[in-house]
């Protein structure tokens, strides 16, 4: 690279190393791209149902990002690993994968608390708890591969999960109230923008409506046929 060209950054959210033969460290590095599968699930999910409170989910993320963002360049602690630093941010307090992660897991659990009815609770009490030890590994393995020291991921971790409640609370209190609003508006309507806040277990009820709606559709299209083959037998005794 010459002197006059411009170092190039990769996006650490995608760029992980981990040491050659090391099976530990390769699953880690692995676990460290969850971020990335978390914000394509999100754009699916958005994309396909496009539920107003998923979308208050995702804006919670991007500011919690630039949260972690603000909080690096104010205080400005190198990472424990000069090899890693010179590919990276070079601050690395908090961990913003923790922060991410943390806040993504206790949002999620708030979320799921008070906010979800399963008929069989066991299922709630699961996603809760992978979300949390997805929350967990992430953590570890930003240590494990030298990327952070502990104080970063622990305080990543507490930023993260002080921020979700937060933006839980706001989510309730202030957004939610707007949401009626919102789904009435001419563009959100055009957008099939909607609000299914007000219903407790939204799974089930999608999966009833669907049953009931599939049994509609076959009734008409039984009538239908029966109506067809009425027109044939017409036509041929004519």
């Amino acid at each position: 690279m010459s002197a006059n060209q411009p170092a190039l950054v990769p996006i650490s959210y995608t760029f992980v190393e981990y040491q050659k033969g090391d099976t530990v460290g390769y699953l880690l590095a692995w676990s460290s791209l969850l971020p990335i599968f978390l914000l394509s699930a999100f754009v699916t999910l958005i994309t396909f149902r496009r539920e107003l409170h998923t979308m208050t989910y995702f804006l919670g993320i991007f500011v919690n990002e630039a949260l972690n963002m603000v909080l690096k360049h104010t205080i400005r602690q190198p990472r424990p690993n000069v090899d890693l630093s010179s590919n990276f941010n070079k601050f690395g307090m908090p961990s913003s994968h923790a922060q991410f992660l943390w806040f993504f897991a206790v949002y999620f659990l708030f979320f799921m608390y008070s906010r979800v009815a399963f008929r069989n609770a066991v299922w709630k009490h699961l996603s809760v708890l992978l979300a949390l030890a997805s929350a967990v590994v992430v953590s570890v393995s930003r240590v494990y591969l030298g990327y952070h020291s502990v104080n970063q991921v622990l305080a990543g971790a507490v930023v993260g999960a002080a921020f979700a409640a937060v933006w839980f609370w706001a989510t309730e209190t202030l957004f939610t109230p707007l949401f009626k609003e919102i789904v009435q508006h001419p563009l959100a309507k055009f957008l099939m923008v909607r609000d299914s806040s007000s219903i407790p277990n939204i799974l089930f009820m999608e999966y009833v409506n669907a049953l009931r709606m599939n049994k509609q559709a076959i009734r008409q299209r039984g009538s239908y046929e029966e109506q067809r083959g009425s027109i044939s037998e017409l036509l041929k005794s004519s």
